[in-house]
């Protein structure tokens, strides 16, 4: 429905003006270009201090702050140079903190400038607390990557007392370990810190604040350091810290105490929930970052040592063929070393080197299955003996194969008889097809064999061997390697 208002009822402009100061809570000023106020309705906005009487005739720029002042006389300015709307936003300190505002200036008839001054303290706060928490997940995700790509834990530690110290705008702030051999929480990382004061603590669990933290599995706050009597101020090095605030939060994971987090802070801290909750956060975080590191490191630990066992294994099988050869003993070890600098030479990676030097060592394997008749005859062997004797390598793929881990160690056992020229065996191969890791060890056994005493010659000499090296390069040896292999060994 609509009302029809008689013409004599209509407000005029003036105070059409004034209906609208009146419905908002805003400053509302009346301005020339210069900024000389000539209308003025005050606001709510009381943390302006802006009186609502003497201000006709005064310049706008004059009743607020200097530097809300400067923006208000650009926007003027603009103004006049663009002819349109112009906004600005400043700030202002006071007892409760800091209020923010909006002012908006429109041009109005007769050249006059309409300024509404407006609060948006609420809107801006609430605009910084998303932003902190958006800051914090960031944050957070960064912690994250950290503990699942494997960093270094003390890596991980300083990372996450950086994003304590920035979000929870600490001082300083620190993490000690519980050592599970001896029961002691000792120092892990650190931040902030003036002195060395805390790099040398070993706390037992109950002693200090750190220690009690761990013992009742709860924070200990402290408002104020310097009116309690602590094991802390009793360090002159700690005295020089001035600090005065206190959190020790303990570090639980899978519900075991893994540490202690510390914060310390030189005046007040001003800790609303938001303030705790991450704090609590962190703290989780860190607990999950320490009880990875540990998991890896036992992971790492558990693996070493089958490794170990493994490589044992594998060197008491090598032992056990030297002792059953005389005639080769120490000769498996003499060629593994040989080979394993070869390939170092030619900058094969480590993780390489690991199955080289296994291949290396049983490379003889598959004679553990020869007849002694055979293996052990003092003449040379006849057509049908060596038909035999060329088995061992399939023979030693048939025991390895097996065994998943030396798989990748089977090239040396396999091919360690092959030729360049295609005249080996067990497979005839040539060339490039013969794996270089066997073609690397050739190289280590005829050199061997050729400098050790036999029952029936003597040992060549290293001039002698190299020659005969550089003869079969193209037959027997690969001749991309020669010459890496003789300066290798005259150098």
């Amino acid at each position: 429905m609509i009302t029809e208002l008689p013409l004599q009822n209509l407000p005029n402009a003036n105070q059409g003006l004034e209906a609208v100061f009146q419905a908002y809570g805003d400053f509302m000023f009346v301005v020339d270009e210069e900024g000389t106020i000539l209308e003025q309705k005050s606001g709510d906005v009381l943390q302006l201090n802006i009186s609502a009487q003497k201000n006709i005739h005064r310049k706008i720029q004059d009743l607020l702050p200097f530097e809300a002042g400067r923006q208000i006389v650009d926007g003027l300015s603009d103004l006049r140079a663009k002819k349109i709307a112009a906004q600005v936003e400043f700030s202002v300190s006071n007892i409760s903190g800091k209020s923010w505002y909006e002012s908006r200036l429109i041009p109005s008839v007769n050249r006059q400038v309409i300024v509404f001054i407006r609060d948006i303290t609420k809107y801006k706060q609430s605009e910084e607390k998303i932003k902190i928490q958006l800051d914090q997940m960031a944050a957070l995700r960064s912690i994250d990557l950290a503990i699942t790509s494997g960093i270094d834990l003390t890596q991980t530690l300083s990372m996450i007392l950086d994003y304590t110290r920035n979000h929870l705008a600490v001082d300083a702030a620190s993490v000690l370990l519980l050592n599970l051999q001896n029961q002691r929480l000792e120092f892990a990382a650190g931040a902030g810190f003036w002195t060395a004061a805390l790099q040398h603590t070993q706390l037992q669990i109950g002693e200090g604040l750190a220690g009690q933290a761990v013992q009742k599995r709860r924070v200990v706050h402290v408002p104020n350091l310097k009116t309690r009597k602590t094991d802390l101020l009793r360090s002159p090095f700690f005295g020089r810290e001035n600090f005065m605030e206190y959190y020790a939060i303990p570090l639980i994971a899978k519900g075991e105490v893994l540490g202690v987090l510390e914060i310390f802070h030189r005046s007040t801290l001003s800790a609303d929930q938001h303030w705790t909750n991450f704090l609590h956060t962190l703290a989780g975080q860190a607990a999950i970052a320490i009880d990875s590191a540990m998991m890896f490191k036992n992971l790492q630990y558990t693996n070493d040592e089958l490794t170990l066992a493994y490589d044992k294994t594998i060197e008491g099988w090598s032992r056990a063929l030297d002792l059953r050869d005389k005639e080769t003993e120490h000769h498996t070890r003499r060629v593994t070393d040989l080979t394993l600098r070869l390939a170092q030479r030619m900058n094969i990676p480590d993780s390489e080197l690991t199955h080289i030097r296994r291949g290396a060592i049983l490379h003889d394997i598959g004679k553990v299955a020869m007849p002694d008749g055979i293996l052990f005859k003092p003449g040379p062997l006849t057509d049908e003996e060596w038909v035999i004797m060329r088995r061992h390598p399939l023979i030693a793929v048939e025991i390895l194969k097996p065994i998943s881990y030396l798989i990748p160690a089977l090239p040396i056992p396999r091919s360690h008889h092959e030729k360049w020229d295609g005249s080996g065996y067990p497979n005839g191969l040539a060339g490039e097809d013969i794996p270089l890791a066997a073609r690397l060890f050739a190289f280590a056994d005829v050199y061997d064999a050729l400098t050790s005493d036999r029952p029936y010659r003597r040992a060549w000499s290293q001039a002698a061997a190299l020659e005969y090296i550089r003869e079969n390069s193209g037959t027997h040896l690969d001749p991309n390697i020669v010459s890496l292999f003789i300066r290798m060994m005259t150098e």
